[in-house]
């Protein structure tokens, strides 16, 4: 089905208040869960209000909760995020963030104990709108891994995210924001649900066997997402997994740690001015250089052209923004129950979304 995007959040932030959720932080988090949608990243958008709602309805997310500064040292901070909605308290930490490096140049920001942060590249595209530089690594705990390392069979993390993002004034920035593994969870999720494969070299069976079937996520015992790149998207998981968690002080998916099923993340973040090194103007003449000499070469067969980080975002975002967002009916069916949980009635369902 498609949805306008307007509907969507009307339908997915009344489930919140519904369920308790101030509309302030409910109307944040709507807002980011859309905006994923509607970049494409179906993966991190309203698909994962259920397990918000399954968070809240255990006590595992808390949805009243504000980051909370734990250690300030100068252009270095560290922020709890109290097991609340990440969206809200990534955009706090991302303003601390923001704070320290106007006043310092150069700063860095641990997130520790947020509740899911959702797309990574939302705090990448703030601190560019703000003209810095970031750089964005994120772990995630709290419930069973689900990626074997590099020549594993077995699970030992989670899809760790990274992310970095070079601001362009006036202009869309770069937007490098990717999970560590070939494709996200989320991504098999939407494709379990709609009945589709993954591609090939994503997966593994539990007994280490190839896979592009995403059923193998939901079979018992279960397969294992693989990293991209082979060792190197295991090399980058790994920081992700040491700095984002172990780093920060919170903890890492070592078995040692609670797993009690929340969603966790953890995150180090950087940013730093470009006026610090070769100077604002030389910095973005030179990106600007190298990014019309990149695109100039001829393209692949099958490729219209070469295209940056955050391009194809922004193409799906104009499309999906005049056409809506696809929703597949597993995906659908899971929102309507959980508006079911937060005690809507089928009614305000069909008023709120015109069916």
């Amino acid at each position: 089905m498609l949805i306008q995007a307007e509907q969507l959040k009307a339908f997915v932030n009344e489930i919140f208040i519904c369920l308790g959720v101030e509309p302030a932080t409910s109307g944040v988090v709507t807002d980011h869960l859309v905006l994923a949608n509607l970049k494409g990243h179906d993966s991190h958008g309203v698909g994962m209000a259920p397990s918000y709602v399954h968070g809240l309805k255990r006590g595992l997310l808390n949805p009243d909760a504000n980051s909370e500064l734990v250690r300030d040292n100068g252009a270095v901070a560290l922020l709890d995020g109290n097991s609340g909605f990440g969206q809200l308290i990534g955009i706090q930490a991302t303003k601390k963030l923001i704070e320290l490096a106007n006043e310092h140049g150069l700063a860095c920001v641990g997130l520790r104990n947020s509740y899911h942060l959702g797309r990574i590249g939302t705090y990448g595209e703030i601190c560019a709108n703000a003209g810095l530089v970031s750089i964005h690594f994120v772990n995630a705990v709290g419930h069973l891994p689900i990626v074997a390392p590099w020549g594993g069979r077995e699970a030992r993390f989670q899809t760790n995210p990274f992310c970095c993002v070079v601001p362009r004034p006036g202009k869309l920035p770069i937007v490098l924001d990717m999970a560590t593994s070939t494709v996200a969870f989320g991504k098999v999720r939407v494709a379990h649900f709609a009945g589709n494969t993954v591609s090939e070299g994503s997966i593994i069976d539990h007994q280490g066997n190839p896979s592009n079937d995403p059923d193998v996520m939901y079979s018992n015992p279960r397969g294992s997402l693989l990293n991209f790149g082979r060792h190197k998207g295991f090399g980058l998981a790994m920081m992700c997994e040491l700095l984002g968690g172990a780093l920060v002080g919170n903890f890492t998916m070592q078995p040692g740690n609670a797993r009690p099923g929340s969603s966790i993340n953890n995150m180090l973040m950087f940013a730093v001015k470009p006026e610090l090194f070769g100077g604002t103007d030389y910095f973005q003449k030179e990106v600007d250089l190298f990014i019309d000499y990149v695109k100039s070469t001829p393209s692949l067969e099958g490729h219209e052209q070469v295209m940056m980080a955050g391009e194809p975002e922004q193409q799906t975002f104009k499309h999906r923004t005049a056409n809506g967002i696809p929703i597949d009916e597993k995906s659908w069916n899971d929102l309507l129950a959980g508006a079911e949980v937060a005690g809507m009635s089928a009614g305000r369902i069909a008023e709120l979304i015109g069916g």
